[in-house]
């Protein structure tokens, strides 16, 4: 299974079927179509055939050299196969090879996968210590709403 860019078919698939990719509808509304229109370069799929496995949208910041890690996840039946390592990896490499120095992440304190995961790949947790010590950045989404943001050296 190879990397690629995600197409609009590939988008509208992961919206179709995603209660394939996620066990809940709160990511639903991060899923908008800018990111394939706008931001489709950085955006990348695995699929076996025509079905997407894995996807990673990503986005390279304006504002400094950061390659920033939109969404990522893997569909049922392919998870632990080393699917969204290879996601990040490819992502990281394209973000090297665009002038990034930095990988950037970011996630809702309660989501210990997603956490797991980030430390698992050698990110680091940015912030003060928060409910069950894990590192959140005050107010990050907003007032109240603190985040895990996750960073990582790339070059």
């Amino acid at each position: 299974m190879d990397i690629s860019i995600c197409t609009k078919e590939d988008f509208d698939q992961i919206i179709t079927e995603f209660d394939q990719f996620w066990e809940h509808d709160r990511t639903i509304a991060l899923h908008h179509p800018t990111i394939i229109y706008e931001f489709g370069n950085s955006s990348f799929v695995i699929r076996e055939g025509k079905k997407v496995s894995a996807y990673l949208f990503g986005f390279l910041s304006q504002t400094e050299p950061v390659g920033y890690v939109h969404l990522l996840s893997v569909r049922r039946g392919f998870r632990r196969q080393g699917l969204a390592n290879r996601l990040y990896a490819h992502f990281e490499q394209f973000a090297r090879s665009r002038g990034c120095t930095k990988l950037k992440a970011i996630t809702s304190p309660v989501n210990r996968l997603s956490i797991d995961f980030h430390r698992s790949i050698g990110m680091l947790l940015l912030g003060e210590s928060g409910a069950d010590g894990v590192p959140v950045v005050k107010d990050y989404a907003g007032p109240g709403k603190d985040r895990v943001v996750f960073i990582k050296e790339i070059g």
